[in-house]
């Protein structure tokens, strides 16, 4: 187990902003990895002072590569009240940069205005990753995929000791208050170290349209939590206190961005192991010895409601009736061990295990207040097994609702599926996703190992993870599932491959609340989808308003990358603030 603890006294860390944050503690040392592709004195020939210039967020700049782009010390962010908005500044230097430091001063309008405490620098850090191949996408990691570093972590430090010959972006984000008056506003960024002393000037327009806060979104986000991989990576015994602790900054974060479902399981390994960390059990299953069940809810009743003070619970989504290798577990009263069942689909192990604990789970869902937003949840199954397990839902729990992940296309079968999400490779007609809206039940899409874009490797384009939502706005879809929050490898801080799958399949932050630059701007596109919807309700009846909106989101109905498309993208968003 890797957790990387420091064995000096604790860093106090800050994030660098204008005015100090809470400080955090971490449990780990952010050393960042050598570069597997080795350093680049050569680039450097001819270079002799530092560079501190605003760059773009669409760019991942290498560290051991000088900063080529043209040289400005201005940039223009624009949002509207609630919004969280991002610039990327860049140093770039041939010697060292010890104790490289930033500060952010508030935002002034003209009139004197001021916009408080409202920025946030970070330090992007480098991780190892490798590259999406089409014809090895979700098996075992090729070996005719070399590793290399991507610019993706974004770090809390207070300051930061640059090497020589070496690149380091700053990821800025402006939380705009809801409160704050429409205008023009100004904030100057001193960047600092050793032989640098440069300031930025960062412009904010603020519009007069006001952004709901992230509890309210209607966006319907579904990233799947690992509690357990938490537990492995800092060192905690899982479903202890301290366990739970360590997960609130994680899970805090979620909530940020809008999660709208809660993650659970129903017994052993949904997923058949799939990840570095196994699940760790929330319901445990006893047969005692005259052959009836108990149930112990505990963990999985402690683990919905941590989740609910966050703010997420939606829905409960509960894998699964149909685990992958079709396994489940159960202990043994009289001798006090676990026992193995294999359980398939329509055969009398399925039943016997089944349909008492079914009904057990709607009593003790109802008890509690729960059964409403309750799900039994199904990843990728076929349609067979999907009717052996329908059919029994229906007979002994009726009033448990169901969830999919459907890459088989055979959402048309199951009408009354309260949370359909579809592969966007077998999309949902928008006809059926409205039929669906109107009778309250929600449907996504999800993107995995199999597609090259959108999507959110550590190595995809940033602006991947914004298109998605824009994707999802085209196509009329509710929002948008991916497998894997946190489930992190074996080293997230610093390696983010795993034995199989494109690196940064697995999970999308880093531990302690750390979040990256995929993750920053998947809630860039949360936020325009959530524009798009606001204006589509006002202009609704204003058919010259709609097919604005109509033609602003046609480019992006594509799951194929196009010519141009991400500076169709920012020319979207650009206009998207304009109406």
């Amino acid at each position: 187990m890797k957790t990387h603890l420091l064995a000096l006294p604790l860093l106090a860390l800050l994030s660098c902003t204008g005015t100090p944050s809470q400080t955090a503690v971490s449990h780990f040392d952010w050393t960042e990895p050598a570069d597997p592709q080795g350093e680049n004195p050569e680039a450097w020939t001819g270079i002799e002072t530092p560079v501190v210039s605003f760059g773009s967020t669409d760019l991942r700049y290498p560290r051991t590569t000088p900063y080529e782009d043209a040289i400005t010390n201005e940039a223009t962010l624009t949002g509207w009240r609630g919004e969280k908005v991002s610039a990327q500044a860049v140093v770039s230097a041939p010697a060292a940069v010890d104790g490289l430091t930033c500060t952010a001063s508030d935002f002034r309008a003209a009139d004197g205005a001021k916009l408080a405490g409202i920025t946030r620098v970070r330090f992007v850090k480098y991780v190892v990753s490798d590259r999406f191949l089409p014809d090895q996408a979700c098996g075992a990691r090729p070996a005719n995929n070399p590793a290399h570093l991507e610019a993706d972590l974004l770090d809390e430090a207070a300051s930061f000791d640059m090497p020589a010959r070496s690149t380091r972006p700053l990821w800025i984000t402006v939380d705009i208050p809801r409160d704050a008056a429409p205008g023009h506003y100004t904030s100057q960024i001193d960047v600092k170290g050793k032989g640098v002393d440069e300031t930025l000037t960062l412009h904010l327009n603020v519009t007069e349209r006001t952004l709901p806060a992230p509890s309210e979104w209607a966006y319907h986000l579904d990233l799947w939590q690992h509690p357990a991989a938490v537990a492995r990576v800092e060192g905690v015994p899982v479903w202890s206190d301290e366990h739970f602790e360590r997960m609130r900054p994680t899970m805090q974060q979620l909530a940020d961005a809008g999660q709208k479902v809660i993650t659970a399981t129903l017994n052993k390994e949904p997923w058949n192991n799939q990840c570095y960390d196994a699940y760790a059990d929330m319901i445990v299953w006893t047969r005692l010895a005259d052959g009836t069940w108990e149930y112990d809810f505990t963990v999985f009743d402690r683990w919905v409601e941590f989740m609910l003070e966050l703010g997420i619970g939606k829905y409960i989504n509960c894998y699964s009736m149909l685990p992958w290798n079709n396994m489940l577990h159960y202990k043994d009263a009289v001798t006090g061990e676990f026992v193995d069942v294999k359980a398939d689909p329509g055969t009398p192990a399925f039943r016997e295990m089944w349909s008492p604990f079914l009904p057990a789970f709607a009593d003790h869902l109802r008890r509690k207040g729960w059964l409403g937003i309750t799900n039994i949840a199904m990843d990728e199954r076929s349609p067979e097994v999907m009717a052996e397990a329908t059919a029994l839902l229906k007979e002994v729990a009726p009033e448990l609702g169901i969830a999919l992940a459907d890459n088989h296309k055979i959402f048309k079968q199951y009408p009354y599926i309260k949370d359909m999400c579809a592969s966007i490779f077998g999309p949902i007609e928008q006809a059926d996703i409205a039929q669906r809206r109107s009778e309250g039940l929600t449907t996504t899409f999800y993107v995995c190992c199999s597609s090259g874009f959108p999507n959110t490797y550590t190595s995809s384009a940033p602006a991947e993870a914004t298109y998605l939502s824009w994707y999802a706005a085209a196509e009329d879809y509710d929002g948008f599932l991916r497998w894997a929050y946190n489930s992190w490898v074996e080293d997230p801080i610093r390696d983010s491959r795993f034995r199989t799958w494109a690196a940064g399949d697995t999970y999308l932050v880093y531990p302690e609340g750390r979040s990256s630059i995929r993750f920053e701007r998947l809630v860039e596109g949360i936020q325009d989808w959530e524009k798009i919807r606001l204006l589509k309700t006002e202009s609704s009846g204003d058919e010259a308003k709609l097919q604005t909106l109509h033609n602003l989101l046609e480019p992006f109905r594509s799951s194929v990358a196009f010519d141009g498309w991400e500076q169709t993208l920012r020319n979207a968003r650009a206009t998207l603030n304009t109406l």
